[in-house]
């Protein structure tokens, strides 16, 4: 995956000029490339923005929302202190038996707390545990249809001030296509419409990636 909205020429010279990725991730890539759902997989630079913005809000307690080979969650436990940690919440047992592997090789096991499970399941009971407005830092990346119930969850979790990031929103640019009525396709252009003027976040959509939205909670 890379960013989509971006010609080849520019795309490559951004990334040899700024991107800073570790041997270990790196690895996970390649390693991801050769599977079938490697198109799941988020871009370096959208990686590297996400560890910027745990460092720049001095995050400690973060979410996962959607592990699959564990990229996402290695970037942001690599670039927490050594006692910030993530929660990350996903399904399948395969894609996360190799992102535990490679995260033991990183040497971040003990930052991440792998939660195995439906992510709404997971969402509500650490909601019930009385884990409201602990978590500094949210990404979503997980199944479509399910955005909106994972964003409002994740409002209830993450504390004033903190950061949701959620990933494919401009799902390859078919959200603008109106003759696109899937429902994943649906899903999207539905969580982004009722986004514009949910007032209980600052917004920004970015064209990294496959579209990227940061919500600051106030």
């Amino acid at each position: 995956m890379q960013s989509i909205f971006m010609p080849e020429p520019i795309y490559r010279y951004m990334l040899d000029a700024s991107l800073r990725e570790t041997a270990i991730q790196a690895k996970l890539r390649a390693e991801t490339a050769t599977m079938t759902e490697a198109h799941y997989q988020i871009a370096p630079e959208e990686g590297q923005l996400l560890a910027f913005l745990v460092e720049m809000i001095g995050a400690r307690r973060t979410l996962d929302i959607g592990t699959f080979t564990g990229y996402s969650a290695l970037t942001v436990a690599l670039a927490l202190p050594e006692d910030g940690r993530v929660v990350s919440l996903d399904i399948n047992e395969q894609w996360t038996a190799q992102a535990r592997a490679i995260w033991s090789e990183a040497k971040v096991a003990g930052k991440i707390d792998l939660r195995i499970g439906p992510a709404l399941g997971s969402l509500d009971k650490l909601i019930a545990e009385g884990a409201g407005d602990s978590f500094d830092f949210a990404f979503i990346d997980a199944d479509k249809e399910n955005y909106d119930a994972y964003y409002e969850r994740s409002l209830r979790l993450v504390r004033r001030g903190g950061l949701i990031v959620v990933d494919n929103t401009l799902w390859r640019g078919r959200v603008a296509d109106p003759d696109d009525r899937k429902h994943k396709t649906e899903a999207i252009r539905a969580f982004n419409a009722a986004r514009l003027n949910d007032g209980r976040v600052a917004l920004c959509m970015l064209p990294v990636g496959d579209g990227v939205t940061l919500l600051r909670r106030r």
